[in-house]
């Protein structure tokens, strides 16, 4: 077979310009379009690797999250419980404080209901003392007694102080009604003269007196000059006995 130059020589040429046709109407779009593409791909896998760091990120920010949530209930928890045990410290110091106040209440109670039951028994023998000493004075009353009480009262007169003597003048001088002499017995006759000398000479002037009998003073006299009083008589001795315990208390 015998070579045709010419004809090898188009060959030549048509693929040139085949060449030239596919790069430059064919092969430079598909380069761009190529270019394109893994230029495309490449803005993927850039914001494929930034999703994924992003994705890592918050991955970890989640896990942070998630330690500084466990942080925070552990101590809230914690919180919590200091603030249960100081609330129940608390609780038992006021409960603590309440019945140390009540027992204290219950104790001065029990300590008043205990000296007024003593104060009661106390007074209760104080008049039972009174009622025997009056009986037992009422069964030794006599007339003797009372002369003896009456020579007492009659050294009264003589022993008054300044004070109480001005007392009883006044009296007599405001006085408008007779002086009273109550006697548990009668006085005698002489009695009676003796002690209008004293009053008389205590009033500096004439009174009238009256003279009655009580018995319930048991033995002795008691005197009624205006508001003023003047005796010597067991029963408000026994009276001013009572009275003395019962300031005493």
């Amino acid at each position: 077979m015998e070579l045709n130059w010419s004809t090898f020589l188009l060959e030549i040429i048509n693929f040139l310009v085949l060449v030239w046709i596919l790069k430059r109407f064919f092969y430079r779009p598909v380069l761009s379009v190529l270019e394109k593409r893994r230029e495309e791909i490449e803005q993927s896998l850039k914001e494929a690797n930034s999703h994924h760091t992003q994705a890592i990120e918050l991955e970890q920010q989640y896990k942070n999250r998630l330690e500084d949530w466990a942080l925070e209930k552990q101590q809230l928890k914690d919180t919590v419980q200091q603030e249960i045990q100081a609330e129940r410290t608390q609780r038992l110091e006021q409960l603590e404080t309440e019945l140390a106040s009540e027992r204290k209440k219950t104790e001065v109670v029990a300590k008043r209901h205990q000296e007024e039951s003593l104060r009661q028994h106390q007074e209760s023998a104080h008049e039972q003392g009174a009622r025997f000493a009056t009986q037992l004075l009422s069964a030794v009353a006599s007339e003797e007694l009372e002369s003896r009480l009456f020579d007492l009262l009659i050294d009264t007169f003589d022993e008054l102080d300044d004070e109480r003597q001005m007392t009883l003048v006044n009296s007599c001088k405001k006085s408008s009604v007779a002086i009273t002499v109550a006697s548990a017995y009668s006085l005698s006759a002489s009695h009676q003269q003796q002690l209008e000398q004293k009053l008389n000479a205590l009033c500096e002037q004439p009174m009238k007196i009256n003279y009655i009998q009580d018995h319930q003073l048991i033995a002795g006299l008691r005197i009624l000059i205006g508001a003023s009083v003047l005796s010597i008589n067991l029963q408000d001795e026994l009276k001013g006995f009572v009275e003395l315990i019962h300031e005493n208390k």
